[in-house]
C-alpha cells in the first residue's frame, strides 16, 4: 500500500514552513480587505460597505465647514489640532466639524478627500456617492429595527 504522499506526489511540509505558508495567506487576505479597489466594472451589494472605507465627504459640505478663529483662552488651554498635534496659536482659523472638534485646515481637508468621518470621533458627513448614502440609511433602518425588537422582548417580561 502506497502512502498519501506517494499515491499524490508530493512531500509532507515541515511544520515551521507551513505556519509560514498560513502567516502570508493570512498577510494576503488582509491585505486584500483593506485596499481600494476601483470597482466600476463590479457591482457592489451594499453589505459591501461594511468591508471598505467610507468615500470621500461631499465637497459642498466639506466647502461649508465653519471657519473659526481661535480665541485667547483657547490657545492659553493648549487646544490641539488631532491631526498634526500642533497647538492653535491665538487667532489661528480652524475647521470646526459639526461634532465640534477642531482642525487645521491643511489638516482636515485632505482627511476629508478621502473619507466622511472625524478622525477623532468617526463623526460621518454626507458623502457624493448615492449607493454609499442608500447604505447608511439600510444601516440605521437595522439598527432602529434591532432597538424594536430589544424594547419588545424587554417588554415581553416586565
Amino acid at each position: 500500500m502506497t502512502s498519501y504522499f506517494d499515491e499524490h506526489n508530493c512531500e509532507p511540509t515541515i511544520p515551521e514552513e507551513q505556519y509560514r505558508q498560513n502567516a502570508l495567506l493570512e498577510l494576503a487576505r488582509s491585505l486584500m480587505q483593506g485596499l481600494d479597489i476601483d470597482s466600476g466594472t463590479f457591482d457592489i451589494d451594499s453589505s459591501d460597505w461594511d468591508q471598505r472605507l467610507p468615500p470621500a465627504a461631499s465637497k459642498t459640505v466639506v466647502q461649508s465647514l465653519p471657519v473659526v478663529i481661535i480665541s485667547p483662552e483657547q490657545a492659553d488651554k493648549g487646544l490641539k489640532c488631532p491631526v498634526c498635534l500642533l497647538e492653535f496659536e491665538e487667532l489661528e482659523s480652524a475647521r470646526e466639524m459639526p461634532c465640534k472638534h477642531l482642525f487645521h485646515s491643511g489638516c482636515i481637508l485632505p482627511w476629508l478627500g478621502k473619507t466622511n468621518s472625524c478622525p477623532l470621533c468617526r463623526f460621518e458627513l454626507p458623502t457624493d456617492n448615492p449607493d454609499y448614502e442608500e447604505f447608511k440609511k439600510d444601516k440605521e433602518r437595522r439598527k432602529q429595527r434591532e432597538h424594536r425588537l430589544e424594547d419588545l422582548h424587554g417588554a415581553m417580561y416586565t
